[in-house]
């Protein structure tokens, strides 16, 4: 059977069945979106109309773009049940209800296709037991689709097959929730809360009574429990207010009957913790949902403050500066193993926290194999994958050494799985088998021996391409690495990925050697974002100055010239060239993303010419593209007016616009109409070594240069204008429309006469003579010494 989804529908508007639906529409897969039709006098689409307006008003956003939302349609169960006849996937959302959710699946077969899938989001209810009453065929195509809120932004999708589920069917969404909806799919036994909220909860429960147990702060514990053992800034306290807190009080409650035999189930029961959270839900302290909840946002002095809660008193009051000893020494070590290793050793205040939770937590993850997972590695990939955390618990324990810990766990009180003791005894000393540092195969329990991965061709790894294939040239900042099939991999490693002198020599070097010993470059890597542009490190600039007798100005305009061919070099070289670009991409980033003949970018690709919210312009090539890009197709009309694109392209560069997602990235002409977009991150630099790939055997020439279209100077006039009335209504700072202006500038080729078409070098000395005298301005100066100082932009 070849299962296909040409139509979805979800029932239940609330904030995951809205948000689901949303995720639908951003892969381009109508959807109907249904709830109930209320009681009374109000329009029978009244609550999904709430729902939608909801999710749609959502921050952050939950469409790609707003125009996705013409993929769903509303509806009411009511009146539009019959629609479900028309979907291949029925995915149920609604209240956890046994009762309520039996009675609707027993509706759905009645008008299901006999091949549509339909699954439950449910997080607490036995799938089987929702699936009662109905007939084979229905089973046959049932499952469970607990996806992770928000959707679109966490990667998560447990699927929990019912006992008669087709494989054909788990085949097919398995495969779709990776490929299409850019899923990490995690299969799950039919346990409560299945696999990572059930970690989380009974962690998360332990966390939290050890630090009203112990006396820790709310400020204490997220300080520790964040960024610096591997987890997101949210650590505990903020990811609960997140998350709500009644949804935790419901979640504890519902799960403790749900698992008599499970050995710490009674933290969920924690008498100071249960009271603490029904107080706290008495009072309406939900979290951010009603604004307050363990921090609580005030004004105060005229700026926006976070107080944090007071165990005794239920009062907020002003944060306290959190500082350890140890945490001081070990928080700029590189990586979150090394991070969380060194704390387990230390034993200050910190310390003891850190290394209570992490033992609590690997005890707990051991012991619940075989009854929520047959295998440590879904338990990883699902804290990984559901809380964004860079390890998961056996991870973890790799990184502290599996024996010595498991000796301290035992001396310190926690119960280690004798499965993990029987690994230890039969000669294995870690969870993963790694080669050359590369995590190669994992334990498997059942049979007592190490078990290799799977390759898969979707997904490459730089490190593994690298311990495979070793490193063609590199430096200390990045590295030119042979990805296999006669393609080049240019990727860097650089502090917050930015455009070092290290890294642009290295670009110029993976230049030489694709041209020569390649036939294409993928220009990417797979770290946390795709670039923060260029170094600006005036210190480092002034002393090169100093050591060469030249200006800073002198130094500038050099580094600007190298970056601009390099530039020049990716999109005129003779093999093609794909970037590759995800997350951030800001500033040169921007500009490096657009260098290629072909993009293949992330669909999470949050990308701006941002140089002017430092009082800069873009200089490496990136005006010149914005104009070669969208005011040279619209002047190759006859008789177009430049002013209207002009100024679009004004706003873009002078309000320094980032694209929140790559089809967004498209409208704004970062992206071009033939660039691919792909929605799992995991297959990204394979998406572009096959887009390379490809076009290589197609026989590719590199692009000739183009004219640019140059408006002059009575169009410049016009947008002076323009850029004066919004600074005189306030909309702009004096120095905001000098800015303005001298982007402006460039944008109408300068000081010419008439409109003309110029040489792209035309453009290109005009954006880099701008930017040599913009960054001397001391307000330009300001604005960057106060964003390498606090990492925000100031308004000058």
């Amino acid at each position: 059977m070849t299962y296909q989804i040409r139509r979805a529908a979800v029932i239940g508007s609330g904030t995951m069945g809205g948000a689901i639906a949303a995720h639908f529409a951003n892969v381009g897969v109508p959807v109907d979106l249904l709830d109930i039709a209320p009681k009374g006098d109000e329009p029978p689409n009244s609550i999904v109309e709430r729902g939608w307006k909801a999710v749609t008003s959502s921050s952050p956003a939950a469409l790609y773009h707003p125009q996705r939302a013409d993929y769903v349609r509303l509806g009411n169960l009511a009146e539009h049940f019959d629609r479900l006849a028309e979907a291949d996937w029925i995915i149920e959302v609604i209240v956890e209800n046994l009762a309520i959710k039996q009675n609707l699946m027993a509706k759905i077969e009645e008008v299901r296709q006999p091949t549509a899938i339909i699954s439950t989001n449910t997080s607490g209810l036995r799938i089987h037991a929702i699936a009662e009453g109905r007939s084979e065929g229905f089973r046959q195509h049932f499952l469970g689709t607990h996806f992770f809120n928000p959707p679109r932004y966490l990667k998560l999708l447990e699927i929990i097959p019912h006992t008669e589920t087709s494989p054909a069917v788990m085949d097919f969404v398995t495969r779709f929730g990776e490929e299409v909806l850019g899923k990490g799919v995690v299969i799950c036994k039919d346990t409560p809360n299945f696999i990572a909220n059930r970690l989380f909860s009974l962690g998360g429960a332990y966390e939290l009574a050890y630090a009203v147990d112990n006396g820790y702060s709310i400020e204490e514990v997220d300080n520790l429990m964040g960024e610096l053992v591997g987890r997101p800034k949210t650590a505990v306290f903020r990811l609960l207010d997140l998350v709500g807190l009644d949804v935790m009080g419901y979640v504890n409650e519902n799960l403790h009957p749900a698992i008599p035999d499970d050995e710490a189930r009674d933290l969920l029961r924690h008498k100071q913790l249960v009271n603490l959270i029904e107080d706290l839900v008495a009072r309406n302290y939900l979290g951010n949902k009603t604004k307050v909840g363990f921090y609580k946002r005030v004004e105060e002095n005229g700026k926006k403050e976070f107080w944090t809660l007071d165990f005794d008193t239920l009062e907020h009051t002003p944060a306290q500066k959190v500082r350890f000893e140890s945490v001081g020494k070990h928080r700029k070590l590189d990586s979150a193993a090394a991070r969380l290793k060194a704390m387990v050793n230390e034993d200050d205040r910190a310390a003891e926290y850190v290394r209570h939770v992490t033992y609590h937590r690997l005890s707990y993850a051991a012991n619940r194999i075989p009854e929520i997972s047959d295998d440590l590695v879904s338990i990883d990939r699902a804290i990984r994958w559901g809380f964004a955390h860079e390890m998961g618990p056996f991870e973890e324990w790799d990184a502290l050494g599996v024996a010595e810990t498991v000796e301290r766990m035992e001396e310190s009180g926690f119960a280690v799985a004798q499965w993990v003791k029987d690994m230890l005894a039969s000669g294995h000393e870690r969870f993963y088998q790694t080669e050359d540092g590369v995590a190669v195969g994992y334990y498997d329990i059942a049979s007592g021996a190490y078990v290799r991965f799977e390759d898969d061709p979707k997904a490459l790894s730089v490190q593994v391409l690298k311990a495979r294939n070793g490193v063609v040239d590199g430096n200390d900042e990045a590295s030119i690495v042979d990805m296999g099939d006669g393609i080049a991999l240019f990727e860097w490693h650089s502090k917050a990925y930015t455009m070092s002198p290290a890294m642009i020599e290295m670009g110029y070097r993976a230049i030489e050697r694709a041209s020569s010993d390649f036939d294409g470059l993928v220009v990417g890597h797979d770290g946390r974002l795709f670039s923060g542009g260029a170094n600006l490190d005036m210190q480092a600039l002034q002393k090169e100055a100093k050591s060469r007798g030249v200006t800073p100005a002198d130094v500038v305009d050099d580094l600007t010239r190298r970056l601009q061919n390099l530039m020049l070099g990716f999109r005129y070289a003779p093999v093609p060239i794909v970037t590759a670009p995800f997350d951030r991409a800001l500033g040169g980033g921007a500009e490096l993303s657009m260098a290629g003949d072909r993009t293949v970018a992330h669909s999470e690709f949050y990308v701006g010419l941002v140089e002017a919210g430092l009082g800069l312009l873009p200089a490496a090539t990136g005006t010149k593209e914005m104009l070669r890009r969208i005011v040279n197709p619209h002047m190759q009309v006859t008789n177009a007016d430049p002013i209207p694109v002009l100024q679009q392209v004004l706003e873009t560069l002078a309000f320094a616009k980032v694209a929140t997602s790559a089809v967004e990235a498209r409208e704004l002409g970062f992206l071009r109409p033939e660039d691919r977009i792909v929605v799992n991150r995991d297959h990204l630099l394979a998406e572009a070594k096959r887009e390379a790939r490809h076009m290589a055997d197609a026989g590719y020439r590199p692009p000739l240069p183009e004219k640019i279209y140059a408006a002059g100077r009575d169009v410049l006039a016009a947008i002076r204008v323009q850029i004066f009335m919004l600074k005189d209504g306030n909309y702009a700072s004096e120095h905001d429309a000098f800015v303005g202006e001298k982007i402006a500038y460039v944008l109408c080729g300068g000081d010419l006469s008439g409109p003309h078409w110029v040489d792209e070098e035309y453009i290109l000395d005009l954006e880099r003579e701008a930017f040599v005298e913009l960054i001397q301005h001391p307000k330009t100066l300001e604005r960057i010494m106060h964003m390498l100082k606090t990492g925000r932009p100031l308004r000058n």
